[in-house]
């Protein structure tokens, strides 16, 4: 019980980047375009959380700098996408190599750690909360260590995501903002010939994945490991936009599809080194691939026929 409550816990842990990532990819293709930058801008925010928490020594200046970087990329690949109708592929791969490039070169230049940042000091980073009575309820059989072990003792990140999770849902089908997101991703010129404004739209989406961006790129520099780390977001950007095309560009779904390929990544954690019944121990290099060979193994035709929003990708040229 204890092992697989650790387990669950190193899913949630795990999980969390990869909901924000693909919540961020949802606004952003839902108006109509292709985000493939949901990787760039976790990496460029992670660098600047990392650097502006180290400089002032608070993680939520860190948080700033984060979401204040991923926010400016982001309205570059609007102002691209969106005022210049350019190819948005292009636009979201340069985002990549320039977060890819910049960051160690910066992180050299400034803290002369191999393009790595200092390691963080406890008040510069955010820790863990103990929820209320969780030692006292430790000692009750199920309840006491999924309370105590489970829930408890996250960061504010992890319990704003779950937080976010519905507010997006709701944001998405509910709000007046979110039928005309909807709409724009759908049939730009009949939103627009409704009287909705298909540039403003996408620009509010486009900001509020950088808003996301900027929480899952801080997330991992100031909380999971305490520095930054080059290249440190090992492609869980592009693993948030297979969750996202799992859940077929739906929150609920998306995020069911991050906390699988979450738990096949804390599952790949615990099996290197151990040694299996029959098979023994399976070789580090094709236990790392797990989570990835399930990315394969999914889109490959397990999930049924994912359509995406009808206008995605194609730029909107206003009628006349």
């Amino acid at each position: 019980m204890e092992q697989f409550i650790s387990l669950l816990d190193s899913t949630i842990r795990v999980a969390t980047p990869l909901v924000l990532a693909a919540l961020a990819g949802l606004f952003s293709e839902r108006s109509g375009i292709v985000d493939i930058s949901l990787e760039g801008k976790m990496l460029l925010a992670a660098f600047a959380s990392a650097a502006a928490a180290f400089a002032f020594h608070s993680p939520w200046i860190g948080l700033l700098a984060g979401i204040a970087v991923s926010v400016a990329f982001a309205m570059l690949h609007g102002f691209v996408s969106v005022t210049y109708n350019g190819n948005q592929l292009i636009s979201g791969m340069s985002i990549n190599i320039i977060a890819s490039g910049i960051t160690p070169v910066l992180a050299l230049a400034w803290f002369q750690q191999g393009g790595n940042t200092p390691q963080l000091e406890p008040d510069s980073r955010f820790s863990e909360i103990a929820l209320p009575f969780a030692d006292s309820v430790r000692e009750v059989p199920v309840l006491g260590p999924v309370y105590s072990q489970l829930l408890s003792g996250h960061s504010i990140l992890v319990y704003m995501t779950i937080a976010i999770i519905p507010v997006v849902t709701w944001f998405v089908y509910r709000s007046r903002f979110g039928l005309r997101l909807r709409a724009v991703g759908e049939n730009p010129h009949a939103a627009d010939t409704a009287g909705v404004s298909v540039a403003r739209v996408r620009y509010i989406a486009l900001f509020w994945g950088g808003v996301l961006c900027g929480l899952a790129g801080t997330f991992l520099s100031v909380y999971q490991t305490g520095a930054f780390i080059k290249e440190m977001t090992a492609g869980k950007g592009f693993l948030a936009l297979a969750a996202l095309i799992f859940g077929k560009w739906r929150p609920v779904p998306a995020v069911i599809g991050c906390l699988l390929f979450a738990f096949a990544d804390a599952i790949q954690i615990r099996l290197e080194g151990v040694d299996l019944p029959v098979v023994g121990q399976i070789p580090s290099q094709f236990i790392q691939v797990l989570p990835y060979a399930l990315t394969v193994f999914l889109l490959a035709g397990f999930v049924g026929r994912a359509v995406a929003p009808k206008s995605i990708g194609i730029p909107f040229v206003k009628s006349r």
